[in-house]
């Protein structure tokens, strides 16, 4: 039912796809992996899985195997969008009516573009937009409750770590804000074609509330920006643009009960969400 490492090469060569750096295409080619990473997502049989970048198939496959009840392939190639269904048809006719392929930019998707709800995203994505991806999805899919994805090392530990880390940053805080991430493992070279020049690592997710505040999400990620822009300062010089000035900035930091010498790496998400509230109420006073 899988797809060999000759399976997928074939495929490529009857379509005239070779792999593009632009979009980041370096395709799983490994039963084991993919395997893996579907054993790891804990489908269930009333939730529907959303995959970003099915590429040719290998992981859609494989969460079939596992039972996925549906599963919505988002693909940004057409060409492998439209052979998707072939592919499918051909190693799993009975189960080809559970696959959706949707031919779209995962950075634009949102539910109207999908056939349903996704509960869980499953998604080997592209090294070079993963974080922008994953936080959009967050964003536009309230649906999705949890999820494994495989992204490039260094950005699993981005998005992995926590307050006072040395890889703690703006992809992490802005992640807290809608999951909980925790490394899943890690994943060779090897098993992609092309073999990319860095390491890959899985991340599990699992959605929870986000810190209770009067601010938006879009108050909460500006004084996230506006924080870490200029990681080596404190926060009373780092959020002086933000907040109109340095002496502004530090008593908008007395109010959330942060020390203005502190540095952004310091701040958990629910802090900048209290820093963006006051923010909000100091405007609103104006």
């Amino acid at each position: 039912m899988l797809l060999t490492p000759s399976d997928v090469r074939e495929i490529a060569r009857r379509l005239g796809i070779r792999p593009s750096k632009r979009l980041g295409q370096n395709f799983v080619i490994e039963p084991g992996t993919v395997r893996r990473i579907a054993a790891l997502a804990e489908l269930r049989p009333d939730e529907a899985v959303l995959e970003v970048g099915p590429g040719f198939g290998s992981l859609t496959l494989a969460l079939l195997e596992a039972g996925a009840p549906a599963v919505i392939a988002v693909e940004i190639d057409p060409a492998l969008a439209g052979e998707l269904p072939r592919t499918i048809a051909a190693r799993a006719p009975g189960l080809a009516g559970r696959v959706s392929a949707v031919a779209a930019d995962a950075l634009k998707v949102g539910a109207p573009d999908l056939p349903a709800a996704p509960a869980v995203l499953v998604a080997n994505l592209p090294y070079n937009v993963a974080v922008p991806v994953l936080l959009h999805l967050m964003g536009a899919l309230p649906s999705l409750g949890r999820g494994v994805v495989m992204v490039q090392a260094e950005v699993a530990d981005r998005i992995c770590a926590g307050p006072g880390s040395k890889a703690y940053g703006a992809p992490s805080a802005k992640l807290a804000w809608f999951a909980a991430a925790r490394p899943a493992g890690t994943v060779p070279r090897t098993v992609f074609w092309p073999v990319p020049n860095v390491d890959s690592r899985l991340v599990a997710l699992t959605r929870h509330d986000p810190p209770a505040t009067a601010a938006s999400r879009e108050q909460v990620f500006a004084v996230i920006d506006a924080a870490f822009g200029q990681r080596r300062k404190t926060l009373r010089a780092a959020l002086a643009g933000w907040a109109g000035s340095a002496a502004q900035a530090q008593r908008l930091l007395r109010a959330a009960g942060i020390d203005p010498g502190a540095r952004g790496e310091s701040l958990d998400v629910a802090q900048f969400a209290r820093l963006a509230a006051a923010h909000r109420d100091a405007a609103r006073t104006i």
